[in-house]
């Protein structure tokens, strides 16, 4: 009977484990970086400094309330500068990175760069993501610069693949009854652009922004459809926020973005 519930409580720990990583699988991908649940970080708030190590766009679209930016993709020298001033200004608390939900690397990339080469403790990864945060605790999470007062405004997946278009039917249906924007940074065009300069190329940063409204304003008085694509069909899942912030209504995604380009046959675009 003894060897029984051993062996069946092995048998319990070693599925609780394996789900776990299934579910979180930074948890085994980076054993050696701390991570805290979600309830456990809310808990802990007053004794956290939470980090976001998205992108700046990522971040300013819907974030964890306080929480400080400090971009996974910032050079080695800033990432650094930024870290041991965080730690600095807050030398007994919990350094927290997070990112977007549980197949999101870059909380354990950032905490592990924080960990190895900055040489800091008390980091910890937030593998949950934004959007169960937000989910859960909407007072302490802020939506395109608001409070998030109810998570009936988060955008849900049916929402957002609703809105998505083959890469192949949006190439052959984008005439000149619509608008087609490329919201790729410059360095992710280099140089190629599916509609041959027939789109308006505007990048998500700051320094583009009121050339952004502008469009958009235009958009709406014309009551054009907007077609819009990216490099890989991951930004538009947040620029979906923005879209529906400036109340335009008619407006679709290229499925895979600019990339899925590529793997469409040639003959089939050809007429």
């Amino acid at each position: 009977m003894k060897h029984l519930i051993i062996t069946l409580l092995l048998s319990f720990f070693v599925h609780s484990v394996s789900a776990d990583n299934t579910d979180f699988p930074g948890r085994a991908k980076y054993p050696y970086v701390p991570y805290i649940e979600l309830d456990d970080l809310y808990k802990s708030l007053n004794n956290s400094v939470i980090i976001d190590s998205r992108s700046i766009y990522e971040y300013e679209t819907l974030r964890i309330k306080n929480a400080v930016s400090i971009p996974l993709n910032l050079s080695s020298k800033k990432f650094e500068k930024q870290m041991l001033q965080l730690r600095a200004e807050n030398p007994n608390k919990k350094l927290v990175f997070y990112c977007n939900g549980h197949t999101c690397m870059k909380s354990y990339k950032a905490a592990l760069r924080t960990i190895k080469f900055v040489g800091l403790k008390n980091v910890y990864a937030y593998d949950a993501g934004v959007f169960d945060w937000a989910k859960k605790y909407p007072e302490e999470s802020v939506l395109v610069g608001k409070t998030l007062t109810d998570p009936k405004h988060l955008i849900s997946k049916a929402d957002f693949k609703s809105r998505l278009i083959d890469a192949e039917k949006f190439i052959k249906s984008a005439d000149s009854s619509v608008a087609i924007l490329d919201i790729r940074e410059r360095i992710e065009r280099d140089g190629f652009y599916i509609f041959s300069g027939d789109e308006t190329s505007i990048a998500l940063n700051k320094n583009e922004k009121e050339k952004l409204n502008k469009f958009l304003k235009n958009i709406k008085a014309k009551n054009k459809t907007l077609y819009v694509y990216d490099l890989v069909g991951k930004q538009v899942r947040w620029f979906q926020y923005y879209l529906e912030d400036k109340k335009i209504k008619k407006y679709y995604f290229m499925k895979g973005g600019a990339d899925a380009f590529f793997d469409i046959p040639l003959n089939r675009l050809i007429d």
